[in-house]
């Protein structure tokens, strides 16, 4: 009996002490998760003392929105804190719409590095998340959105009374892109009319459009053949009406319309691609707006410049922070300094061309503008039998290249490489002249064939037909397209077998690459194995000499962008570079590795763990806030 009572008593404290540790556990990540959510402190303007009299006018940096984790188009925060405290570390303050407008109304003298932030997407997850951001660099950001958005219909926004809280602390102003995001003259990539859709629809059927559609206020509504679909009369109705709704919206949700204007879309030369519908934009942007930002791509703003005819750069969500640096600094901050990464690896690596960040066990190597980028490793000439790993992360468009047994000047190498989602392996000897030993398409080799154009053709019309079912207007409509996805289904389509050219896709500048390299050099016999599978095996070679190893990413030219958002910069990444010594059978003893070892893998071990709870616990908070 007094057993049992004592190992009741073992088993009360024992319960207490587990709920005692959860509950210390569950408070701390309530701590973390109210300091990672809610903003507390007051945004500070800068100093007088940081306005030295030097006009350099300011730079303009607009992102599409922020995620905690990252997407395809939404930053994530690690990657936008990189982004900021590099600005900061350069110098850079943060102004406001204000110090625009007096700038070009009054002549007033900016900061030497003066910076407009702008987040467009008017999404609460990009306010939440980018706010903590801008109370850590003590920055302020123009929180832009739709009217249309104001209504509370879409839970994924910011509604007005979150919008006039954001404003309290003063990190942030508020801004718009227009009363309404929506499409209007959409081709798909086989030049096939689909009209007008709302952003929704759009998102679906992105895969299969090409570049020509265009945003509501930027054209007449036209037909397949180019033809306008409505009158003069018509057309200014329309856009007018829509810029009525947006004043209306505003000032009767905020008591006024934002100062601070993106024209959707950038780059027309005017205020719209029509020289009609510009005049209506601009009589309007004028009448309502104190300023507009009308071009995209190029982030510095001068005197020379119209209030009306500001331009912003969009960095891209997979921007490493050096490609930034690069274009800001193309654009004429010629003094800005590049983020190394990590100290102790970037010292082991001599940087011929571009901007290397050593981060995360790998190197990110950023072209030159137009050019490429290019890495040396030190003291390690006598490179010679040796087997390589690494994982090539960079974009497929695109240049990826590792060169071992190479002279100083590469007037002699062996080279494996990734060139626009190519495997390309080469030598330079004796001759002077290189020679490619392998061209492989990685899509055959993923065991991909190319459909025909005539299979595409039918795939993307399916896919049309079911989108357009999916979000039709009413019963009707549905059942009409679903008859039309039925006819499409029964069309026949020709094979490339049968006779169809095939299809290839043209490769986005976007698209991601992961691949993993395994380089194996012994005496005059190369081996390459791309994911484990062999693509070479004891191939001869000329190149006998020991020699260093190079690592290049090369600036592919002007790829394609659905959203026609040009970039001359590219990013070579290399993750787990790891050299071994090679007798042809078997790897030998380690010459170089950028893997982390002892205390630095497990603090970075920890670190990443401590992500991942931080993103559990942020989205649980997330999900019950719903």
């Amino acid at each position: 009996m007094l057993a049992d009572e004592e190992y009741t008593r073992q088993k009360d404290k024992r319960k207490k002490r587990r709920a005692i540790l959860q509950g210390l556990v569950l408070v701390t990540l309530l701590g973390i998760c109210i300091d990672a959510l809610f903003v507390f402190s007051r945004y500070r303007p800068y100093r007088p003392d940081q306005v030295k009299g030097v006009d350099r006018g300011f730079v303009a940096l607009s992102y599409f929105g922020v995620d905690r984790t990252g997407t395809h188009d939404l930053i994530g925060t690690r990657l936008l804190d990189e982004h900021l405290t590099a600005l900061e570390k350069n110098g850079f303050v943060t102004i406001t719409g204000k110090d625009v407008e007096e700038y070009y109304r009054s002549g007033r003298t900016l900061p030497e590095h003066a910076l407009l932030l702008n987040f467009e997407d008017g999404r609460r997850d990009t306010a939440v998340f980018a706010e903590k951001l801008l109370e850590k660099h003590n920055y302020h950001g123009v929180v832009s959105t739709y009217a249309d958005n104001l209504k509370g219909e879409d839970s994924k926004f910011l509604r007005p009374e979150e919008l006039k809280d954001l404003t309290a602390h003063g990190y942030w102003e508020l801004g718009t892109n227009g009363y309404r995001l929506y499409y209007i003259n959409v081709f798909d990539r086989w030049d096939h009319y689909l009209g007008s859709m709302n952003p929704v629809v759009y998102a679906h059927l992105t895969p299969v459009l090409g570049r020509k559609y265009n945003h509501y206020l930027m054209d007449y509504i036209r037909d397949d053949r180019d033809y306008p679909l409505e009158s003069y009369q018509t057309m200014k109705e329309r856009i007018s009406q829509d810029y009525r709704m947006l004043r209306q919206e505003y000032t009767h949700n905020l008591g006024q319309v934002p100062p601070i204007h993106t024209l959707m879309h950038a780059n027309t030369g005017r205020f719209g691609n029509q020289a009609d519908v510009s005049a209506v934009n601009e009589q309007w942007i004028r009448k309502l707006f104190v300023m507009n930002f009308n071009r995209e791509g190029y982030s510095v703003n001068n005197r020379k410049s119209s209030i009306y005819d500001l331009t912003r750069m969009e960095p891209r969500a997979y921007w490493p922070v050096n490609h930034l640096l690069m274009r800001i600094r193309d654009d004429g901050f010629w003094d800005l300094q590049f983020e190394p990464g990590d100290r102790d690896q970037y010292r082991q690596w001599k940087v011929v061309k571009g901007a290397a960040q050593f981060k995360d066990e790998g190197v990110i190597l950023t072209t030159d503008s137009l050019k490429n980028g290019l890495l040396e490793l030190k003291d390690h000439p006598d490179l010679q039998d040796v087997q390589v790993t690494a994982d090539f992360l960079g974009n497929r468009f695109g240049t990826q290249k590792l060169y071992l047994r190479a002279d100083e000047k590469r007037n002699r190498y062996v080279a494996a490489a990734l060139v626009n989602n190519h495997l390309v392996v080469s030598q330079k000897g004796p001759g002077g002249r290189e020679e490619t030993l392998e061209d492989l398409d990685l899509q055959l080799f993923d065991g991909k064939p190319y459909a025909s154009e005539e299979e595409d053709r039918k795939a993307v019309a399916e896919q049309e037909e079911t989108v357009f079912a999916r979000y039709a207007p009413n019963t009707g409509t549905a059942k009409a397209r679903l008859e039309k996805l039925q006819e499409v289904r029964e069309r026949p389509a020709r094979t490339v077998e049968e006779g169809s050219p095939e299809y290839h896709p043209v490769l986005s500048y976007h698209q991601r690459g992961n691949r993993k390299l395994d380089i194996r050099l012994a005496g005059n016999r190369l081996t390459v194995l791309v994911d484990g599978r062999p693509v070479l095996e004891n191939r001869e070679v000329a190149v006998m000499e020991p020699g260093n190893l190079f690592l290049e990413s090369r600036w592919p030219g002007y790829g394609y962008s659905q959203t026609n958002l040009a970039d001359d910069v590219y990013d070579g990444v290399f993750s787990g570079l790891t050299i071994r010594e090679w007798d042809g059978e078997k790897a030998g003893k380690e010459r170089y590795s950028l893997a982390y070892t002892g205390w630095k893998k497990v603090r970075y071990e920890a670190a990443k763990q401590g992500n991942r709870m931080l993103d559990w616990a942020l989205g649980y908070v997330k999900y019950r806030m719903r």
